[in-house]
């Protein structure tokens, strides 16, 4: 099928296809794009590349890819034109300055009008640094990478597990989750495990739009169905026919609406507002909702038997406050996007703002924990992140909230007093059973400086 409009090719001569490449490779945010020729020379080295590889573009261009990508497990251009794609494949390329860094590696072959290879286009997207010892989270292999969902959660692994299993068929799919957890994020990776990846993936907020004007941009209308309808609009299922069609927040939808969804659900057609003759259309469902719909449904603002059509597979994202073990790990993902724009550069977080921001409740998620690095960047300075560059709530919250297991275990001033480190750290775990977090909370310290003492004390 043809996505170009016939004005593309003038479009792009007038714009110009450098200035194109250039700007895309901006709006991917921290990833490294570069193109080769036939031969394997550098063609193209974005900004982005310079940043994270180290090589400037007058040192990258013209030079043999392998030289200035330097995988350490990156196979020959042949299995890239043999497989003509590759997908987020894990490696590690070497810097300019002989250090490593973790990358997912995309790439596309491109063939002439004879067929022949005539280069390529990649993407390397950084991996999430691992926090250090410090941190205390568990070791590298325990962390999971899936199209932008980063997690050590068990619950949140086995619905990414559920997303990849569930992406080989053509069920619908409910995610359920609060506000922040990433619910279109994992609708648009289950779309891209799926057959329809190449097709497209579109999304709209039901709570968003009035019924009349909902109605309308999912289904369509034809001219003169009513005032202000000057000419006939494809809705979303139609614009999505192959692809997938992401419901957000899909327990608001008014129930006038509910009927025409199922039917659309069941017979794969619908009439466009004031049409009299169906269209048929193959697209696959993706809704999430933070609400539960059978207690919509028991209330009567839902219907039963759309809510079974459209959670045949459920998946439910945990929230941020029940994944402490992720919010390090989000924490440096977030910091490392921000340290490649090159503003500022963080590269180590004080330990009263790392217990702080563990301590917090995220009611926001983790939408509301990449809004706080966001401010972090903008209102701090030095390579540091400290809690004076957290927003204000961080810094009453810390002065409020003592631990109860702190208060309640202990009226001395400092747990163990008179045993050196090592012994505090194990009277503190028998204390406590064993139990980490409580433990930490007795000495008075973070998680992740407990396992830093831990390990240096050979606990």
């Amino acid at each position: 099928m043809n996505t170009f409009s016939p004005a593309f090719k003038p479009w792009i001569a007038a714009v110009g296809a450098e200035h194109s490449l250039a700007s895309l490779a901006e709006l991917l945010d921290g990833a490294a794009v570069y193109a080769i020729d036939a031969q394997g020379r550098v063609l193209y080295w974005s900004q982005a590349a310079e940043r994270l590889l180290g090589f400037a573009a007058a040192e990258a261009l013209g030079q043999l890819a392998e030289t200035v990508l330097r995988c350490q497990s990156c196979d020959g251009p042949g299995v890239l034109i043999e497989r003509g794609r590759l997908d987020h494949e894990p490696t590690s390329v070497r810097k300019a300055d002989g250090g490593s860094i973790r990358v997912r590696r995309s790439a596309r072959a491109l063939f002439d009008a004879q067929g022949g290879f005539a280069g390529a286009i990649g993407v390397l997207w950084p991996e999430p640094e691992e926090p250090d010892d410090g941190e205390g989270f568990g070791g590298r292999e325990a962390v999971e990478t899936f199209h932008g969902l980063v997690t050590r959660d068990p619950a949140m692994k086995q619905a990414l597990q559920i997303i990849r299993n569930v992406a080989e068929t053509d069920a619908s799919v409910l995610i359920r989750g609060e506000s922040g957890t990433g619910k279109e994020l994992a609708a648009r990776a289950l779309h891209e495990e799926s057959r329809r990846r190449g097709r497209p993936f579109l999304a709209i907020n039901c709570a968003a739009l009035s019924p009349a004007l909902l109605e309308s941009e999912l289904f369509g209308h034809v001219r003169g169905a009513f005032t202000g309808a000057v000419k006939d609009h494809a809705g979303l299922f139609k614009r999505a026919d192959r692809g997938t069609l992401f419901l957000d927040e899909v327990a608001e939808l008014p129930l006038e609406l509910q009927a025409k969804l199922l039917r659309a659900l069941q017979e794969k057609t619908f009439l466009p507002v004031g049409a009299d003759r169906p269209v048929t259309v193959d697209v696959r469902i993706v809704a999430a909702t933070h609400r539960s719909l059978r207690e919509e449904s028991k209330a009567g603002r839902f219907r039963e038997d759309l809510m079974y059509r459209l959670r045949v597979v459920p998946v439910f994202l945990p929230p941020l406050r029940t994944r402490r073990e992720d919010i390090p790990l989000l924490l440096r993902h977030f910091i490392d996007r921000h340290n490649l724009r090159g503003q500022r550069r963080i590269l180590s977080i004080e330990p009263e703002a790392m217990r702080a921001l563990l301590d917090y409740r995220w009611p926001g998620n983790i939408r509301e924990l990449q809004n706080v690095v966001e401010y972090a960047f903008a209102v701090g300075r030095g390579d540091s992140l400290g809690l004076g560059d957290l927003p204000p709530e961080f810094g009453e919250a810390a002065g409020e909230a003592v631990p109860s297991v702190a208060r309640s275990w202990s009226p001395r001033p400092v747990f163990g007093a008179g045993l050196d480190e090592a012994g505090r750290l194990r009277a503190a775990l028998e204390h406590t059973g064993g139990k980490i977090e409580d433990a930490a909370a007795l000495l008075g310290m973070s998680r992740a400086t407990f396992w830093r003492k831990r390990k240096k004390c050979g606990v």
